[in-house]
């Protein structure tokens, strides 16, 4: 089981976050909810998109930005966010096991402040005139690279020297 985590910073849609949730429950990733959200966190919109997997994620809410950097630094953990404005393509960044990556809100992103705090940033490169990806779907990229670079990675070439 990794030890990596999707943060959602104060997400404004449930069936995206109810999404995301599904997919961390079915990938074994932890997530955080960095409050306050535009939404009661238990709305029927989270539970239906999330279904029964709600009760296999790790969910760790944090009241807000402040007390999720105090928790991340004490972790000792990398924040990764995902932005339009980064310019480091996703696939080419190396991430760790204990890495969280950040999603921003669906409406606004993150501010300045938190995209200051990020030790790296990355872009999903799109054609020209489109604005962004679905955060649920951003998510699902990033770490589905990301577990492919930490745990699904190939195996080491073998050795083997044919008799003579």
């Amino acid at each position: 089981m990794t030890k990596l985590r999707i943060a959602l910073y104060q997400p404004d849609i449930p069936g995206n976050t109810g999404t995301i949730l599904r997919l961390a429950a079915c990938l074994g990733l932890g997530v955080d909810i960095i409050e306050p959200a535009g939404f009661d966190i238990s709305d029927r919109n989270l539970k239906r998109a999330g279904m029964d997997y709600l009760a296999a994620v790790s969910l760790t809410r944090h009241v807000n930005w402040e007390r999720f950097e105090a928790w991340r630094q004490e972790s000792g953990r990398r924040l990764v966010l995902a932005s339009t404005k980064a310019a480091q393509r996703y696939t080419d960044f190396i991430y760790r096991d204990n890495d969280i990556l950040l999603l921003g809100r669906e409406s606004a992103g993150v501010p300045d402040h938190v995209h200051e705090k990020a030790d790296g940033r990355l872009l999903i490169p799109m054609v020209e005139g489109q604005r962004s990806i679905n955060v649920a779907m951003s998510a699902a990229m990033i770490s589905g690279e990301a577990l492919r670079q930490i745990e699904w990675s190939p195996p080491a070439p073998s050795l083997n020297v044919a008799p003579e």
